[in-house]
């Protein structure tokens, strides 16, 4: 009896991780015309995002290391051009579509934050190495406390004031504890935790989708004057992200499926780390929230697209 309960939650599961897009877009509808129905979410974003770094966490086998030595140059590339291309990317359309000061916090924190888990789900439709997005996920997490905080402190300081150490211990507390935590627990209850292990995936998916929900219940009226501005940008920095992860694999001879792993990690963001850093560390920049809320949205839609061409083409192949 338990047995087919836990199959069926785990069909469940993957059903909701595999559609991630698709169900962000239905909550966010809900959330723009119902907002008093999901505006509660936002006390809790923080939780939210540990919640679902926790069940990262959980996800994560010793093995998964081994991923990460055993195909160093290919994980390099990946983990470099994350916290290169991305940033500079952010930066640029800030300048060129001359933002304001809410919004450059915004996409500049988007484009400093590491991969996001769905380049994992995204990567498996794709055909890609999924091994190798995964090994590419964890390194980035593991190094976002100091990454992610140091570029928005450099990018984003001409246009504001940054507070380099409170940001550390934001994404300490919300992304690097969690996830430890989880693959503590992993480690000391590994044969319980993979008996539930197909389930574990819809903690993220409704952690995330939480708080996707709450931002744009909040922001319902701001989506109306500055959204379409937002999905613009925010569609270029995905695109370009994409774009060129591709192209630095194909400098460095990063064969198709290793490549197309690159290519999606280093475009799709962990955009809910980008809400929790705005709503936390930047406060008095209400609409700092938005990018990140309308990239969670964008870069499922974009990545199962690009996911679909290049299965395309390893079927050709």
């Amino acid at each position: 009896m338990m047995n087919n309960f836990m199959k069926k939650l785990g069909y469940i599961s993957s059903l909701l991780t595999k559609y991630i897009g698709i169900i962000i877009i239905i909550f966010s509808i809900l959330a723009f015309f119902y907002q008093d129905a999901f505006a509660w979410t936002t006390n809790y974003t923080s939780i939210f995002l540990g919640v679902a770094m926790f069940g990262m966490g959980l996800t994560i086998k010793m093995g998964d290391f081994q991923v990460i030595f055993s195909h160093p140059k290919e994980a390099i590339i990946g983990c470099i051009s994350q916290y290169t291309i991305m940033p500079l990317i952010a930066w640029l359309l800030a300048i060129i579509f001359q933002l304001p000061e809410d919004l450059v916090i915004g996409v500049i924190l988007v484009g400093c934050c590491p991969g996001g888990t769905a380049s994992n789900v995204i990567t498996y439709i794709a055909g890609g190495d999924v091994a190798l997005s995964v090994g590419m996920t964890i390194i980035s997490t593991l190094i976002a406390p100091l990454m992610t905080p140091f570029l928005v402190y450099i990018l984003a300081g001409a246009w504001v004031d940054v507070s380099f150490w409170a940001m550390v211990l934001s994404v300490v507390k919300v992304i690097l504890i969690p996830v430890l935590f989880g693959i503590l627990i992993r480690r000391l209850f590994g044969y319980q935790i993979q008996k539930i292990s197909e389930v574990l995936p819809l903690i993220s998916v409704v952690s995330i989708v939480m708080i996707i929900s709450g931002i744009v219940a909040i922001n319902a009226q701001k989506i109306m004057t500055c959204g379409i501005l937002v999905l613009c940008v925010v569609a270029l920095h995905n695109l370009f992200g994409m774009m060129l992860g591709l192209i630095a694999s194909k400098l460095f001879k990063v064969e198709y499926p290793k490549a197309t792993a690159i290519a999606i990690e280093v475009g799709m963001q962990n955009s809910g780390l980008a809400v929790t850093l705005a709503s936390t560390n930047f406060a008095m920049n209400p609409l700092a929230t938005l990018p990140g809320a309308i990239f969670s949205v964008w870069h499922n839609i974009s990545g199962s697209i690009f996911a679909g061409i290049r299965r395309r083409h390893l079927d050709i192949e």
